[in-house]
């Protein structure tokens, strides 16, 4: 596939995970890809995963915002231009309302939530700087618009996160900017494992989905791959479920990790 060819893409949280698999489905597509994390030890293995042709790394936090902008400012320093950004990075913990810790509850908003403002926020000025238009993906999750037990602060920043992806496209479509949200449901990442791996609680995930079974990085980052392409040029503002069905059901019971 060569439908991204002279396209500059920047992926947040692309050392592994659904970060990872987008930024393989990028530049499979021809996209010369830049990958975002606070771990340079695994941003090195996912460039040389992808290969150091297609694939850059640059180390950073998005919970600063200096760090973003300087991400965003090296992106735009060495190609010239960006045309797609994908923020997948993503942090949660597990605790009920009255146990949460409020450090834990602010780092969780931090990275998820205000990570993601910054992200679109330097994102979309380096893209109207350079006047070629270009696409937005954030990575929410079913938790935006199912309640998950023991994991309000999660299920906070990603509805806030759709929200926010609703306001960017409304304020950035006349700037040819399209702004889209993807919300997986239950795939095996790093974050998710202990939920996949449970048989208890995949089993209730399972329960809940029309398809039976959870999904794959690959069927996440292929709907990733159509947002931020031109076979989506006409779809700003929405929120794409890739869930197997979950969120025509209900949210899944956490709490059975405790069982």
């Amino acid at each position: 596939m060569s439908e991204l060819n002279g396209r500059v893409a920047l992926v947040t949280g692309g050392g592994s995970g659904i970060g990872l698999a987008a930024a393989r489905a990028l530049a499979g597509a021809g996209a010369m890809v830049a990958l975002m994390g606070r771990d340079g030890t695994r941003l090195a293995r996912a460039v040389h995963d992808i290969g150091p042709e297609r694939a850059w790394a640059v180390a950073g936090d998005v919970g600063i915002e200096d760090d973003v902008l300087r991400v965003v400012h090296a992106v735009t320093a060495r190609f010239r231009r960006l045309d797609i950004a994908v923020n997948a990075a993503g942090t949660g913990f597990i605790a009920g309302v009255v146990e949460q810790n409020a450090d834990d509850w602010a780092m969780t908003l931090r990275t998820n939530l205000d990570g993601a403002m910054y992200c679109v926020k330097h994102q979309a000025a380096a893209m109207i700087q350079h006047g070629h238009g270009g696409a937005i993906v954030n990575v929410s999750s079913i938790a935006g618009k199912l309640t998950h037990r023991l994991m309000s602060a999660y299920c906070v920043s990603k509805a806030g996160l759709e929200m926010l992806t609703r306001c960017a496209a409304d304020e950035l479509g006349p700037s040819r900017i399209r702004v889209n949200a993807l919300r997986p449901g239950l795939v095996p990442t790093d974050l998710s494992r202990i939920f996949a791996e449970h048989p208890k609680v995949r089993a209730n995930y399972e329960s809940h989905m029309p398809l039976g079974r959870v999904g794959k990085v690959e069927e996440v980052a292929d709907a990733i791959l159509f947002l931020a392409s031109e076979r989506s040029s006409w779809i700003t503002g929405q929120v794409l479920s890739v869930d197997g069905g979950h969120t025509l059901r209900a949210g899944p019971d956490v709490g059975l990790l405790l069982t």
